[in-house]
């Protein structure tokens, strides 16, 4: 690897581009994988099927996501981002009017594949207007504003309900308003350069294997959480209004904690760091099946769990960009959303399963043992480096 290089001067409006987009990824996420299971769940659709439909979104970022460089490089940032929200807008109302449930499996595979390109051509974006020496705060603001899309997609089914097309239109409608300031800014964007580093996925899991796995599990924690934590608050005996406000609870989580966690990781060994958010997601996964539903136990519990976990995404982040630069970046941050939407696709599968076979608390034990898989390959990487 190369000297980092000092950072330009960051362009507001192209910032701002990316934030919107990045906002809409997580609203369009949150607002849709819930909305989704609520309506699958009415249609009488098992939660391992919901779980199956939900993955394909993971393999369709799985599939796009090595081309997109590329595809960056040849169409430019800008009309890739809008081709994408208009895409993620359409289809996301497509669903409401296809009553087939087989034909709910392109159309995910369509919806993710746009949120694909919102994702990881804005990470690019992200990660190469961060200065080494706050990287941290900027991941921990980008975080922060990705969760509070996050937490904005329940919130809105809190209020719209889950019925009728009220729910769809507002998704839409978020993703229409994210393309305004990518008309304005997306020009600005940092160009992509070639890689030539030869480096894949597997060259920087081994060189990185915490910030990797930290994708992975992220991706199959959080998707797993978003997709089922309302169906295991109906299966305890809450409403649909209460379930979706439970989420949101957990997801502004996410929220308060991405900055205080991203200004940590500039001070303390990000390895450790991510190890600790790990221990604290294992012992709050596994409480939550011992806490009355509608307790504000559980809501604190649902708070901390979630957004200390959502730590194991940007410490991750950090911790990579802090390992790579320039082009290989580049390639090391399509890697990271790759390993993210792999776990995208175990996760709600490992989570509906689990949840179906030890219902409902199979959903707290899938989540724990994820985390706990984490924690054990991390405190071994440790302590082999010590």
């Amino acid at each position: 690897m190369h000297a980092p290089a000092l950072s330009p001067p960051v362009n507001v409006a192209s910032i701002a581009a990316a934030i919107a987009a990045i906002s809409a990824v997580g609203l369009g996420l949150a607002l849709s994988i819930p909305l989704l299971a609520f309506e699958l769940h009415d249609r009488g659709v098992s939660s391992t099927w919901i779980g199956l439909n939900t993955a394909v979104g993971g393999l369709a970022t799985i599939a796009l996501a090595p081309f997109l460089p590329k595809l960056v490089r040849r169409i430019g940032a800008g009309p890739l981002l809008l081709v994408a929200i208009l895409s993620a807008a359409v289809s996301l109302l497509a669903f409401k009017i296809t009553p087939s449930f087989v034909l709910w499996f392109p159309l995910r595979f369509i919806f993710g594949a746009a949120l694909c390109v919102l994702f990881v051509v804005s990470e690019f974006w992200i990660n190469a207007a961060s200065p080494n020496h706050r990287r941290g705060l900027v991941i921990g603001i980008y975080g922060t504003v990705l969760s509070m899309g996050f937490a904005g997609g329940p919130a809105i089914l809190s209020l719209v309900g889950t019925q009728g097309w009220a729910p769809y239109l507002c998704g839409a409608a978020f993703f229409a308003l994210a393309g305004i300031p990518v008309l304005i800014g997306a020009a600005g964007a940092p160009a992509i350069e070639e890689d030539h580093s030869g480096g894949g996925v597997w060259t920087l899991m081994r060189i990185a294997p915490a910030a990797t796995l930290a994708a992975f599990i992220f991706g199959a924690v959080e998707t797993g959480m978003i997709n089922f934590l309302p169906l295991y608050g109906l299966r305890r005996g809450l409403d649909a209004g209460e379930a979706a406000l439970l989420l949101t609870v957990a997801e502004l989580g996410n929220v308060a904690l991405q900055l205080p966690l991203g200004l940590l990781s500039d001070k303390v060994d990000r390895r450790r760091l991510l190890l600790g958010c790990g221990i604290i997601g294992v012992f709050g996964s596994f409480l939550i099946p011992h806490l009355a539903i509608d307790s504000w136990a559980m809501w604190i519990a649902a708070f901390f769990t979630t957004g200390i976990v959502a730590g194991l995404y940007t410490v991750g982040l950090a911790l990579l960009g802090a390992r790579f630069n320039g082009a290989a970046l580049a390639t090391a941050n399509a890697a990271f959303v790759m390993l993210y939407s792999i776990g995208l696709t175990v996760g709600p599968t490992a989570v509906g399963g689990g949840m179906q076979l030890l219902d409902p608390h199979g959903f707290a034990w899938a989540i724990g043992a994820f985390l706990l898989l984490y924690v054990l390959v991390v405190a071994g990487q440790i302590w082999r480096d010590r």
